[in-house]
């Protein structure tokens, strides 16, 4: 029977593995209006999958212009791909691994669909040896960089591949909104990834032959290059372990000297820990704050603030849109309790004059959120802003000094302000109509961060961008709006920082001068606390603004509160963690861990 492209009509596409890379290839996918299994093994891994697509989907589907289609997660295989055209594997980079699953798929897949690994490290040729020269044909390499910021992907034959798959391919990645480049014949490692390979051996002859450190090779490549980030940065976020792993099979294939490479790697660095960013050893850099090892339980040193903090409820098993709590918990952060619940997912946190105050996003497709306050300890319960003054409020402060509450409505393309019974609210800066759909649906009109500055009289707030999607930006304002001006015609706004991840909250040192903010994009940049110095902000220049990367390695990193008395920074990320930093962000503290998706924070004394 001679060979027949796949028929697409009513044929799902599949992908195998539901993690980092996994996830985002099925969003790709689902985003150019396919329809798309996922299969994991790990219920955590098929809920964070799900849950990734959820968030980012309309992001990937900018690209797109389609209507995307829909997402269904699998635990078994069989179901996965049944009626598949196209199978696309990420299991873990392992040649055994690899070479079974392409003999279950040989079994079960059907005998037209194309069969792809994400591989970067291995010939598709070495997975299927055993395969019959018919499946041998349908059988080709697509690897993806990492979607969505990158929308590379290689396409390369096994050796058998039917010419003909290749423009049928590159034709529906276009669709989904990727780049796709076609390598001539199969060679161990891509197109990029033999480059990046050449580049990653000789940066570390150049450093176990002592002609440079790491910290002058990267400030040299970036200069030059006008990278954000230099090569052994970028070879310490893979994990140096995994970067010697690589580099083996280059070895054994072509024959290379591991003097200054992998034998450097494991003499220097990884037989004593130093595996990179993951390791509290740090790797070719020291430590980067927050690192997971260093996690395990350093002693926390009460006395100190009681912590207050929000659930938003997204995970409860009913009614999560209104299952939001606020949790009280003690200074070593061993005991809390449950102070309100039954919230319509909160979000900003603070506290005045023995009274919290929060904000509930109510359901952001709809114009009804709202401001409450409780005595402290969760009784007397009160509106402050009822249903419908505000749309879908975040990040909220309190002006003492004032007695005036600010937060930030982010579907209500607004920044507000109130007195603390709710009186005199005031629009301070709008962003757009959010009736105007085209305006409202523009997340770069989103307003999510606030903080005020009473120094030099200014407030900030972010405006968080797509999720994950480098637009996100930092403005300040005059705390007095310009005579003859109002929210939508003031004079004084300021861009402060543009192109950022998406960062959320914001928190200012008035002693020191500085101003911090929570990203929660994507690494290496996002999932992240930041700093800036307030006299290093010059007006007009944006993208001249250099800022410090305090922590990373957080699971969506949301609220923010400083505790200058004590020196240290508390933090809280949708991963359901609390956790104590230096106000450098050095000494991760977890203060508390629990099922949850946690956001706005605040302390009292």
């Amino acid at each position: 029977m001679s060979f027949q492209l796949p028929s697409i009509a009513n044929r799902p596409v599949t992908v195998l593995g539901g993690g980092v890379l996994g996830r985002r290839i099925a969003t790709v996918w689902v985003s150019g209006g396919y329809t798309v299994h996922l299969r994991d093994p790990s219920e955590k891994q098929r809920s964070e999958a799900q849950k990734y697509l959820d968030e980012n989907v309309d992001f990937y589907a900018q690209t797109t212009r389609k209507t995307p289609g829909t997402l269904k997660v699998f635990e078994d295989l069989k179901p996965s791909i049944e009626n598949a055209w196209l199978v696309i594997e990420c299991v873990p980079e392992k040649l055994e691994i690899k070479q079974t699953t392409f003999a279950d798929l040989e079994k079960f897949a059907p005998k037209d669909a194309i069969l792809c690994s994400n591989s970067s490290s291995y010939k598709t040729s070495e997975m299927i040896p055993e395969l019959e020269e018919a499946t041998k044909e349908r059988v080709a390499n697509m690897h993806y960089m990492m979607p969505p910021q990158a929308r590379v992907v290689e396409l390369m034959t096994s050796g058998t591949t039917r010419a003909e798959i290749f423009p049928f391919l590159v034709e529906h990645l276009e669709i989904a909104g990727m780049h796709p480049y076609v390598a001539l014949r199969e060679s161990s490692g891509f197109i990029f990834n033999r480059i990046w390979a050449a580049i990653k051996r000789e940066v570390l002859s150049v450093i176990s032959e002592g002609v440079a450190t790491p910290k002058t090779i990267d400030n040299l490549w970036k200069e030059q290059y006008g990278s954000p980030v230099g090569p052994c940065q970028i070879m310490d976020a893979v994990g140096l372990d995994t970067v010697a792993l690589i580099e083996d099979h280059y070895i054994k294939e072509r024959g290379l000297s591991s003097q200054h490479t992998v034998d450097f790697l494991r003499r220097e660095f990884i037989s004593k820990g130093k595996l990179g960013n993951k390791s509290s050893k740090g790797g070719l850099f020291p430590a980067v704050s927050g690192a997971p090892e260093a996690d395990k339980e350093t002693s926390v040193n009460p006395p100190g603030p009681t912590l207050y903090y929000l659930d938003v409820g997204a995970f409860a098993l009913s009614d999560p849109l209104n299952s939001g709590r606020i949790i009280k918990a003690s200074a070593d952060g061993k005991t809390s309790q449950v102070l309100v619940s039954g919230q319509a997912m909160p979000d900003g946190l603070d506290i005045a004059n023995g009274r919290i105050y929060w904000t509930n996003m109510g359901i952001p497709s709809k114009n009804d959120g709202s401001v409450l306050s409780c005595a402290i300890d969760g009784s007397d319960i009160q509106t402050v802003v009822p249903k419908g003054g505000v749309h879908t409020p975040k990040q909220l402060i309190v002006d003492e000094e004032n007695s005036k509450l600010y937060f930030c409505d982010r579907e209500g393309l607004r920044v507000m302000r109130c007195n603390l019974d709710g009186s005199a609210l005031e629009v301070l800066i709008r962003t757009g109509d959010f009736n105007d759909t085209k305006a409202q649906s523009d997340q770069k009109n989103w307003c999510v961060g606030i903080a005020i500055d009473r120094t030099s009289g200014h407030f900030y707030w972010t405006q968080k961008g797509p999720s994950k999607g480098n637009q996100g930006r930092i403005f300040r304002a005059n705390i007095i709006t310009p005579p003859q001006t109002n929210a939508s015609t003031r004079t004084d706004i300021e861009l402060v920082f543009e192109n950022l991840p998406e960062p959320i909250d914001l928190e200012i040192d008035p002693t020191a001068g500085h101003l911090y903010w929570t990203d929660r994009g994507e690494l290496p940049f996002g999932n992240s606390i930041n700093r800036v110095a307030l006299k290093d902000i010059q007006t007009g220049q944006a993208s001249e603004h250099k800022h410090d990367i305090l922590v990373r390695n957080m699971h969506e990193a949301i609220g923010l509160k400083l505790d200058t008395k004590n020196g240290h920074l508390y933090a809280t990320d949708l991963g359901g963690t609390v956790y104590r930093f230096d106000l450098d962000g050095k000494n991760r503290v977890k203060m508390h861990e629990d099922e949850g998706a946690f956001t706005g924070i605040t302390l009292s004394a």
